[in-house]
């Protein structure tokens, strides 16, 4: 069956969009962002022609690791709203069409959840077995050298029972024991609970921590780490990560989720692709959509990212459908990794390659990583290794919607503060401009969702070298499409010898290019990226 014949779901043909809730929109005046905020603004999200929206956690949580850190699995934190505003939040994307996919964090909980509480009141409490506990070495020390992914040992002393209990983040983020069928059965318990209020899928946190060694072997020593680099990456984390029996977890959560109409899972796996891949699963039984943070990692080099993409599309299991992302709450800014110009052109990547593609909130308008002073950092990564500049914060700073006080986002202090130049690379500003960043995204997406072989046609490389890369989207009956883009600042030469064309050129990141007729032969000037009609 040809590829614009088959039917598709709509987590395939669809844009995601990531919403960080503390600095989307602040509703009621406290410096922090909430759900009815979020509902404010989907107006907005219609207009660029967002398919779902992704909100980061939004339980109830001590906030240590800022949401990351659940106390309860069925609820709303304060903060944020109530219970009410969720459900008419929900209401609210469903009524213009757009899905809701929620952040769910099942490798750890708080240690203020009421099952931490019990585990670690006593050894025989019916719950001690729901977390990882050990005894200490026979010196008393550690268990292993596993350590803790924002720094230090991965062991917290208990003094109560006497043992340690295992953290792969923060001491008051415990790990939960996914070899415990009762865990097993409460989170997927917690999955029903969302699903039953209509939620249309998950975004599954750390999926690839969730099961660990069971003999607790000693990770092995990283021979490339560099003293730039974060501390957890000293070791290899083949014995805390990333475990066989993980799939037989995924696999459940999926049947949940399969139990319901048209729902989906994506899952958070910094893997490299051939592991990653493994997360379809069996049969296409696991992830939906694993996600590929290729873009996010890689340098931005034409041909190491020419041949990611060959190599992820080579690697893809029958029927797993490919996802790309640009940036996450993680992760450092795209337009601070690449520059503004090259930022265009990432943009016409993401939205032009097979697959579904995760816009990361502010990426739309060209937001950059905001510098944020040491007395004001937030993020535990940050303050835990203030040395080494890991904060996540500059990426995580409010979303700047017009040239008032505060960029639209509060009335009062926001809680981080807000890019220098807000008042000129906002919402309201790049609106009206035929050259913004934002009206590049909408037009993009709108040209995607209107052409079949750039939502779901099929993919073939063209040509890449130091400059450029080039691949094809079709897909029978329909017009099919070149793309060339320039990941340089300086001018490329497109002259591929086998491969003949005519077209006109649809988009472009330099407008002036728009509506040429172009064959053969293209020469384009640095940071330039093409869409290309074929004829």
């Amino acid at each position: 069956m040809q590829e614009s014949q088959k039917t598709y779901l709509w987590w395939q043909t669809g844009v995601v969009y990531q919403i960080y809730p503390r600095s989307f929109q602040d509703s009621n005046s406290d410096g922090v962002g909430d759900l009815r905020g979020i509902i404010q603004r989907l107006d907005y999200l219609q207009w660029l022609g967002i398919d779902a929206v992704w909100l980061s956690p939004i339980y109830p949580s001590p906030m240590a690791d800022y949401g990351y850190d659940i106390s309860d699995y069925r609820g709303v934190h304060p903060l944020f709203g109530s219970e009410t505003d969720f459900d008419e939040l929900l209401q609210a994307v469903h009524g213009r069409g757009m899905k809701l996919i929620l952040d769910l964090v099942p490798n750890h909980t708080s240690d203020q959840h009421p099952w931490f509480l019990e585990s670690r009141s006593s050894r025989d409490n019916p719950k001690r077995d729901w977390y990882i506990w050990c005894d200490p070495l026979p010196d008393g020390s550690v268990p292993n050298n596993w350590l803790s992914v924002f720094g230090g040992p991965a062991w917290e002393w208990d003094e109560t029972t006497q043992q340690y209990y295992y953290h792969a983040f923060l001491k008051e983020q415990p790990d939960l024991n996914w070899r415990n069928p009762e865990v097993q059965q409460a989170m997927l318990d917690v999955m029903r609970f969302w699903l039953d209020k209509g939620v249309d899928g998950f975004r599954v946190d750390v999926m690839w921590h969730m099961i660990k060694d069971e003999q607790f072997r000693d990770n092995p020593v990283n021979p490339d780490y560099q003293a730039h680099m974060a501390t957890y990456e000293q070791l290899l984390p083949v014995y805390s990560t990333d475990q066989p029996e993980v799939h037989t977890i995924v696999r459940q959560m999926r049947s949940v989720l399969d139990s319901y109409d048209e729902r989906m899972m994506i899952g958070e796996i910094y893997l490299p692709i051939q592991k990653l891949v493994t997360y379809y699963g069996i049969d296409g039984k696991g992830a939906h959509l694993p996600f590929n943070f290729q873009l996010l990692s890689l340098p931005w080099d034409a041909r190491q990212i020419a041949s990611a993409i060959d190599q992820y599309e080579g690697a893809l299991p029958p029927n797993g459908w490919p996802n790309w992302v640009l940036g996450n709450h993680d992760q450092p800014r795209i337009t601070s990794r690449v520059g503004m110009q090259q930022a265009r052109v990432a943009a016409m990547l993401l939205l032009t390659l097979r697959g579904t593609p995760t816009i990361y909130y502010g990426d739309e308008i060209c937001m950059r990583d905001v510098p944020i002073p040491f007395e004001e950092v937030q993020d535990p990564q940050g303050l835990n290794m203030p040395d080494k500049n890991l904060s996540r914060d500059p990426a995580r700073t409010p979303m700047q919607w017009d040239g008032s006080p505060n960029a639209g986002f509060t009335d009062v202090k926001p809680w981080l503060r807000l890019a220098a130049n807000y008042s000129r690379e906002n919402v309201a500003v790049q609106r009206d401009n035929d050259l913004s960043m934002l009206t590049l995204y909408r037009r993009l997406i709108d040209l995607r969702r209107n052409e079949p072989a750039l939502q779901v046609g099929t993919y073939t490389p063209v040509y890449s070298d130091m400059n450029l890369v080039a691949f094809k989207r079709e897909a029978e009956g329909h017009d099919s499409f070149l793309i060339v883009l320039n990941l340089s600042h300086r001018p490329g030469y497109f002259r591929p010898q086998h491969f003949p064309f005519t077209g006109t050129v649809a988009i472009a990141t330099y407008p002036e290019s728009e509506g040429v007729s172009v064959s053969d032969t293209l020469n384009l000037s640095g940071d330039e990226g093409v869409i290309i009609r074929l004829q």
